[in-house]
This record gives structure tokens, sequence and C-alpha cells, in this order.
């Protein structure tokens, strides 16, 4: 009887450890890890501004770039905002000069800065977060 008690319950430990964890729910669109909303940033879609001077809910001047594929030019660029479910890598160079400059921005409603101000030539798309 001991054995048959010991059994079940290792059984049962087995089918608890073998369960799948529930899944991790990611951010509301519009919502911000980083403290800040999206502004007038388009549902589903990567922003980017050119200065940093927005109030808590996000931008509201004009972004230099609106994307959701892969982009290549030259804008401005100092904060972003990316509302869609894929991790971007924004690309370009310190403004005014040719130091290269690369940042992941995290997909699920995140938004932040690029800490200084960014000549941005490329955005790519990632099929594993970056």
């Amino acid at each position: 009887m001991l054995l048959k008690s010991i059994a079940i319950a290792a059984s049962v430990a087995g089918m608890l450890a073998a369960a799948p964890a529930p899944a991790a729910s990611a951010a509301a669109p519009g919502a911000s890890i980083q403290g800040w909303g999206s502004g007038n940033c388009p549902q589903g879609m990567l922003c980017i501004w050119p200065n940093w001077n927005h109030p808590p809910q996000g931008p509201v001047e004009t972004p230099s770039l609106t994307t959701n594929s892969e982009w290549t030019g030259s804008i401005q660029g100092f904060n972003f905002y990316n509302g869609t479910g894929r991790d971007a890598v924004i690309s370009g160079f310190a403004f005014g000069s040719s130091i290269p400059f690369k940042t992941c921005a995290p997909a699920g409603g995140t938004g932040g800065d690029l800490y200084i101000p960014v000549n941005v030539t490329k955005v790519t798309w990632q099929m594993t977060p970056c």
C-alpha cells in the first residue's frame, strides 16, 4: 500500500511538472513599461520621434518615422514607441557624426529613448527577442 501511495504521488508530481506554465501576458496596446504611452503612434506600428518633449501619455508631435516593416532611409530620432508584436532593431549614427548606433525596441507597447539624438538609417525586425 505504501509503495502504491508513493507511485501515485510521483505520478501526480510528474504531471504537474510537465503541465505548461501560464502564458505571460503582453502589455496592452498603448501601455508602456517605460512609463509613457503611445502618444500619437498608430496602433500596431513602431514610431520614432525627433525630440524628447512630450507628456507622460506620450509624444504629441508628428513622428519622424511610422513603420511596421523593414525600413531604410534617414531621419532624426530621439525616442520611440513599439506597438507591434515583434522586437525591432533601430540602427544609425550618433547625430552629426559617423559613430554607429544600434538599440533594441522591444515588442508589445514599449517606449523609450535613444539616449542621444540619432540619425536613424535602418529598422529591422527580429524573429527572436533582441
